[in-house]
Parts: structure tokens; C-alpha cells; sequence
């Protein structure tokens, strides 16, 4: 029972579009039909500016963060924990309340990885590490695309040598392969050498 109402509350929570709310809010702006489409931190900055963007990924972080302390504080194992955030993260790339068009699991894979040390006693590595891996390789490439895609193949491959349960150690590679699969189109503009870079950093 914990583990259904974990995982449908997981989905529902991470199917908040923080960038759609924020952008019509504030801004009197669909991001959906500006930038990339992508319901986003990412989009919500470029099209609304560094503020907004800033909030929504803040904002979808910790809605993550939030679904793995509701699943602690029922006293969920890490099955429960891991099932109720790769539900969040699916909710987040699928929201329901969004026509299922939604962000690109980078914020929610954040959120599940300070939520696992902020609320389940894990080590702040396992937020801090990817982090760092992002912002090395952002700053070197200046693709947003790279480094969440390397950042989130970091922490996966990190969990994997480290003694961990087999539950969070699959919802975290369930993460980078969501990740992978959301940045199909961003590869492909990689590969051509089309991707768009930062100008800020």
C-alpha cells in the first residue's frame, strides 16, 4: 500500500509544470510555444530570463526532494523511496496536467539526489558530484545539453562502486537513461554540430 500510494503520489507531484505555472503567472507567457517547447528550467530561461529559470529549476528540484521525505516520513524502504521518485521524474518528463509534454529529467534527477542526502542519509556527495561534473563540463563546452547528460552518467556510474541498495541505484540510472532518451534531439544537433552554447559562462 505504501508503495502504490508512494508512486501515484510521486507521479502527481513530479507532473507539476512549474515552468508553465511560473511563465503564465508571472510572464503572461506559454513557454510551450517559445524556445524549445521544453517545460523546463532550461526553456523557462531563455525565453523568460535567468530569474524564471532559476525558479522553475528550483522549483522542480524540490518537488522531487519533497516525494522522497513524503516516502521517508512513512517509513518507505528504498524500494518505496526509489519507485515514488522515478515516478516523479517520469510525472516531471510526462505531466498529465501539461498534454504530457514536460521537462527533460535533469532538475528531477537533482531533486531525487538531494532529497536522498538532505532526507535519507545519504552522502552529499551524491548531489554534489554531479553537480561539479556539470558545471566543469558546461564550462569547457558550453552546452547545457553535454553536461547533463555527462553529470547525470557521472552519479550513476559513481552509485554503481560505491555500497549502496540495488533500489536507488537503479532509480538513479532509471534517471540518466531518462535523461539520455529526453536528449535524443539534442544529440543529434551535437553530432552536427548545431547544439546551442551559453554565452554566459
Amino acid at each position: 500500500m505504501k508503495l502504490i500510494l508512494s508512486v501515484i503520489l510521486g507521479y502527481l507531484i513530479g507532473a507539476i509544470p512549474f515552468a508553465l505555472v511560473i511563465g503564465k503567472l508571472f510572464y503572461r507567457t506559454d513557454i510551450r510555444r517559445h524556445g524549445s517547447g521544453n517545460l523546463g528550467g532550461g526553456n523557462a530561461g531563455r525565453v523568460l530570463g535567468k530569474k524564471a529559470g532559476l525558479a522553475v529549476m528550483t522549483c522542480d528540484l524540490l518537488k522531487v526532494s519533497f516525494v522522497v521525505l513524503f516516502a521517508r516520513l512513512i517509513n518507505g524502504n528504498d524500494t518505496v523511496l526509489a519507485c515514488a521518485a522515478a515516478a516523479a521524474g517520469i510525472g516531471h518528463c510526462y505531466p498529465v496536467f501539461a498534454g504530457f509534454r514536460g521537462g527533460k529529467a535533469v532538475a528531477a534527477l537533482y531533486g531525487f539526489l538531494f532529497g536522498l542526502f538532505a532526507f535519507a542519509g545519504r552522502s552529499s556527495l551524491y548531489f554534489f558530484l554531479p553537480l561539479i561534473v556539470f558545471l566543469i563540463v558546461l564550462y569547457l563546452s558550453k552546452i547545457i545539453s553535454l553536461s547533463s547528460i555527462l553529470s547525470s552518467a557521472a552519479v550513476s556510474a559513481y552509485l554503481w562502486i560505491r555500497p549502496e541498495s540495488m533500489a536507488v541505484r537503479a532509480a538513479v540510472t532509471f534517471f540518466a537513461l531518462l535523461i539520455l532518451f529526453r536528449h535524443h534531439a539534442n544529440i543529434g544537433r551535437m553530432l552536427r554540430h548545431e547544439e546551442n552554447k551559453i554565452s554566459w559562462m
